[in-house]
């Protein structure tokens, strides 16, 4: 055979066996993706890790005589205040010395003088109509004795009327009320005089100047605003579920944002009103507060329409059971831990709730540990942990769930 065909012969061989082998590659691919595609995929399973029990805030509770401090608002207003006026017409001369807004004035200290010229002219003119009066009686109390003297020595012996007429009486009446008209027109003219200085009723401080010096008055003009310095009140709100703790003369303590930090005020409650406040219609309460203003001792003033808290101090009655109010569950409910580190629940009855504290009267017993924060979903029998120190704080345990 010639070289030239046995290459070409072997080079033919060549080529036909790689053809063979990509041909079985690829079959073999094929298969093994249908094998792949077609085996469902398995998946080991594990049993899953037992819960980890919740770290839960607890309490223990404690029963004693006690009674909830009452917290609510009131707004300060004035207990006595006037616009005093003047009671005689005329001109507004000036006002008492140190007669200015903010300034105190004694009880009977002049607070404005009225021009008296006219009042003084009128009362000597009733003083002259009084003399006057006082002669005309006496003169008709000279004729009533002539008139007698006469009827006597006549001798007869006249009826009842006209015995009046011949002595004179009507005439004596006369003057009489005369004079007494008289009289009380200069004791007017007097207390009129008098009512030129307007003097201030109670201790008290001037709010307001209402005219100026000069200015002309009539009869209840209003010259001057007056608030008594003594005692201011407070009007309080509260529900009216918490008047029970409540009675008149109780202690109450006012602190202000306004005021230092740690500043308060002392007050009593005066009364209960029998009216509802109007918005959200709770208990009216009043709260007197002598020394508003501080002018006798140190501490914060009071200023009228300032809105304070107030908090009342009640009085014992019962052995109770407090707890946070964060503790108690809607439907008064509240989740307690028992010695097996399980939940518990039970329905308590209320003797008060507050924002902050509630108090109880039945439902659970002194020594239990009652859940404070914690629980998001509780369950009756789960197991908990108790927060210990380290721990992740319980509250932000429970928000996280």
């Amino acid at each position: 055979m010639p070289p030239s065909r046995s290459y070409a012969f072997s080079q033919q061989g060549r080529i036909g066996f790689g053809a063979l082998a990509a041909l079985l590659v690829f079959a073999g691919g094929l298969a093994l993706a249908w094998w792949i595609v077609s085996q469902p995929p398995r998946v080991e399973r594990r049993p899953p890790p037992p819960p980890t029990p919740p770290v839960v805030d607890v309490i223990t509770t404690e029963q004693q005589v006690q009674s909830p401090t009452l917290n609510g608002f009131g707004r300060v207003e004035a207990e006595k205040s006037t616009e005093l006026a003047s009671r005689v017409a005329g001109q507004l001369e000036r006002f008492g010395d140190g007669v200015l807004p903010g300034r105190v004035v004694e009880q009977g200290e002049p607070v404005a003088h009225i021009d008296q010229a006219d009042l003084r002219l009128t009362l000597e003119d009733a003083e002259a109509q009084l003399a006057n009066a006082q002669a005309q009686l006496a003169l008709e109390q000279a004729e009533q004795q002539r008139a007698r003297s006469e009827y006597e020595s006549f001798g007869r012996q006249l009826s009842a009327e006209r015995r009046a007429l011949v002595l004179r009486e009507p005439q004596l009446r006369q003057a009489q009320a005369q004079l007494t008209q008289a009289r009380v027109v200069r004791d007017q003219a007097a207390l009129n005089l008098e009512r030129a200085t307007l003097t201030a009723p109670w201790r008290a401080m001037v709010q307001e100047r209402l005219v100026g010096a000069g200015s002309l008055l009539s009869q209840g003009t209003a010259v001057v605003s007056l608030v008594g310095v003594e005692q201011f009140w407070v009007r309080a709100s509260l529900p009216g579920e918490t008047l029970d703790w409540l009675s008149p003369g109780g202690s109450v303590t006012l602190t202000s944002q306004g005021w230092p930090e740690g500043a308060s005020r002392e007050g009593t409650l005066l009364s209960i009103l029998p009216n509802l406040e109007e918005n959200g219609l709770q208990a009216q309460l009043l709260i007197a507060v002598d020394d508003p203003l501080a002018l006798n001792q140190d501490g914060p003033a009071l200023r009228l329409g300032d809105v304070l808290r107030v908090a009342f101090h009640t009085t014992a009655e019962e052995p109770l059971i407090a707890l946070p109010s964060a503790a108690l569950r809607p439907g008064e409910q509240v989740w307690w831990v028992d010695d097996e580190n399980r939940l518990q629940s039970t329905q308590v009855t209320l003797a008060y709730r507050g924002q902050e504290e509630v108090l109880i009267r039945s439902g659970l017993e002194p020594g239990q540990r009652v859940v404070t924060a914690g629980l998001a979903q509780p369950r009756e029998g789960q197991e908990v942990r108790i927060r210990q120190r380290g721990d992740t704080p319980a509250q932000d345990e429970g928000a996280a769930q």
